[in-house]
């Protein structure tokens, strides 16, 4: 095994033995494992938290001219190992097979993570970046599309970026455009009656079986137009709770949207026409409530940009190959900095299909190559002093 494959798979075989799956979500030991590394390659160094046991690290390394705020990120938690049984290692060891490293967040995200940490480390060992500023986080509660993570650091003004790269399952290929997301909650009530005389009661289920059913007819005539590219704009009910007891007329029921929208479209704008539908389907008012439980806008990176232009040039350096743009299906961290002009970019060794399954893995020879690509882009953003070591 070549040398850089050594070490980037002694850095995963690493974070793979530090559990940090959620729930619970505690990322205390993988974070300072981390932050150790990056002190001693000579970072500036914060561990961050907002909540206690959600641990995050921020590194810093700045040039010496003016130059652009380059950001890295991975997030440190990882899914449950579900089923143990489903899985043919041990999901806490690192284990080569064929090419692959597996174990649990082998592929989502912590073969990302210790390519960036290599990357961290070789740029200082080179005299760091010439020019603007390197920042390297690790966050959690993002398997958790929490609060506590990226969306607290940025809210906190502990990152700036003017491109923001994310260690994802890509291929080595890239993803510069990603929907928003925009989840709504709807709650009927009722007037709870034996089962036996039903008439004598107001049922919340039907009347929320309505209102869904107002909402699906008016969707399906308005989303199928909404579609950029690969991406479309799209609706799902998904979860539906009402009632407590079979032969009782139910008094209340629940139902959550999420409806996933396309970067031109807007969480507030979406929220808006949501309630209006449901305010047209001509129940009660006062027998139903609309709320808004949370969302972020899309963003889409423009194709020149300098980020873009530093990876798309970098990776056709390494495989000789123009690099592919592929179409996200769920949501990264980046779209915390959605509203804020930046270039955002989703990239990594590994493929989607690997990520949060049992066995999952990430093969050597792409952790590898993304190590590459990310140095050369580096290098074409901030620059790097120094020439190539023999870790090179």
């Amino acid at each position: 095994m070549p040398v850089l494959s050594r070490q980037l798979v002694s850095i995963l075989a690493d974070l793979i033995a530090i559990p940090s799956p959620y729930p619970p979500g505690d990322s205390v030991a993988i974070c300072a494992y981390a932050a150790r590394r990056l002190k001693k390659a000579g970072y500036k160094v914060e561990t961050l938290r907002k909540v206690k046991g959600v641990d995050n690290v921020v590194a810093r390394l700045k040039g010496s001219a003016p130059g652009p705020s380059l950001v890295f990120n991975a997030h440190v938690d990882t899914v449950s190992i579900g089923e143990r049984a489903a899985w043919k290692t041990d999901p806490f060891k690192a284990v080569v097979r064929r090419g692959l490293v597996h174990g649990l967040g082998a592929g989502n995200c912590k073969g990302s993570m210790a390519v960036q940490l290599w990357l961290a480390e070789e740029i200082a060992r080179r005299g760091g970046p010439a020019r603007g500023e390197l920042v390297f986080t690790f966050v959690a509660d993002e398997e958790n599309l929490g609060p506590h993570g990226m969306a607290f650091l940025r809210s906190a003004r502990k990152v700036r970026p003017d491109v923001l790269i994310l260690g994802a399952q890509t291929e080595n290929q890239l993803i510069v455009a990603e929907r928003g997301v925009m989840w709504a909650r709807i709650t009927t009530t009722g007037k709870a009656a034996h089962a036996g005389n039903p008439s004598a009661g107001d049922n919340a289920i039907l009347r929320m079986m309505r209102l869904l059913g107002a909402l699906q007819a008016f969707y399906d005539h308005a989303l199928p137009g909404r579609a950029s590219g690969a991406m479309k704009s799209t609706v799902n009910v998904g979860m539906f709770h009402g009632g407590h007891n079979t032969n009782v007329v139910p008094s209340a029921c629940v139902a959550e949207i999420d409806r996933r929208l396309l970067p031109t479209e807007r969480v507030k704008a979406a929220f808006a026409e949501l309630k209006q539908v449901i305010d047209q389907a001509g129940e009660p008012r006062g027998s139903y409530k609309v709320e808004l439980l949370t969302g972020t806008n899309g963003f889409l990176a423009p194709e020149n940009g300098a980020g873009v232009a530093a990876l798309t040039a970098a990776i056709k350096a390494r495989t000789g190959r123009k690099a592919k743009f592929l179409n996200a299906t769920g949501v990264s961290d980046g779209r915390y900095f959605a509203d804020d002009g930046i270039e955002i970019i989703n990239f990594g060794p590994g493929s989607g299909s690997q990520g949060h399954a049992a066995n999952e893995s990430v093969p050597i020879a792409q952790m590898e190559d993304a190590a590459h690509i990310l140095l050369d882009a580096t290098a074409r953003l901030n620059g790097v002093r120094g020439q190539r070591t023999a870790s090179w």
